[in-house]
């Protein structure tokens, strides 16, 4: 038994294919969407891998389908553009045990053009300062301290969820609110492939400023109306094109007064 397990979040892939595709070099258990139920193991390079088709949707409804299952010592989530390094596991086995004080470490991640959110420079802890810019693809952790804390995603966000996305942060904001420490590094294990389309990106819409105001009031709480006009003032240029900065406003602050209801 490897000491990492793979949680991957993917849908209506080939499963035969996948596991050269991702580069895969540990245990893994593959949430597979949007088929019909089934279950399967299979082997790869030695590995095993858990294979649940299901065919539901959302994002954080399949992260927590394996974070349920998952029994090895770390737990890493994974999506199905993530081309893992060669090496890799080895880096992550010696960072942790470098770290006993570390109960997940946010590693790095190469994103594609155009979507790139964070870059570790160094090892230092993370905190609500800075937690918001890390993907769920970032994190590993420590699979005891999760379990015993009872930490989820969320269903509303994300992915083939209500709510556009968010899902990411706010399972980090969970995190450290019970009281997970969690630290950054500036090892690299992978990079993201581009080309894939969003599962929930459709433009700097009506509902994307909704969703966004929602999401506001789940991580900011009593701050969220201060939070919305902040992303407004740093992205105006970007964002707010088709609908004036104004109206962007007023759609954010009905979403933050709706998810106070």
């Amino acid at each position: 038994m490897t000491r990492i397990q793979l949680l991957v979040s993917a849908l209506s892939e080939d499963t035969d294919r996948l596991p050269v595709k991702m580069n895969i070099q540990s245990d893994t258990i593959v949430i597979n969407q949007k088929m019909k139920f089934s279950y399967a193991e299979q082997s790869y390079k030695g590995y095993k891998l858990k294979i649940y088709n299901c065919n539901e949707k959302g994002v954080g409804l399949s992260r927590n389908l394996a974070l349920m299952r998952a029994d090895h010592e770390f737990i890493q989530f994974c999506d199905e553009d993530i081309v893992l390094n060669d090496g890799y596991t080895a880096l992550v086995e010696k960072e942790f045990d470098s770290h006993p004080e570390a109960d997940m470490i946010m590693f790095n991640v190469k994103q594609a053009k155009g979507r790139e959110t964070y870059h570790n420079t160094d090892f230092a802890r993370v905190t609500y300062k800075n937690y918001g810019r890390y993907p769920a693809y970032a994190i590993i952790a420590r699979r005891e301290k999760l379990h015993k804390k009872n930490i989820t995603f969320s269903l509303l966000f994300g992915g083939g969820a209500k709510y556009s996305n968010g899902e990411d942060s706010l399972f980090i904001k969970e995190c450290l609110d019970k009281g997970i420490r969690i630290y950054r590094t500036s090892i690299q294990i992978g990079h993201e492939e581009g080309g894939r389309p969003s599962t929930w990106f459709s433009g700097y819409n009506e509902k994307f400023f909704y969703d966004r105001g929602y999401l506001y009031k789940h991580l900011y709480g009593d701050l969220a109306i201060p939070m919305c006009l902040r992303f407004l003032l740093a992205h105006r240029k970007q964002m707010c094109r088709e609908i004036s900065m104004p109206r962007c406003f007023i759609i954010m602050t009905k979403g933050v007064k709706d998810a106070s209801r």
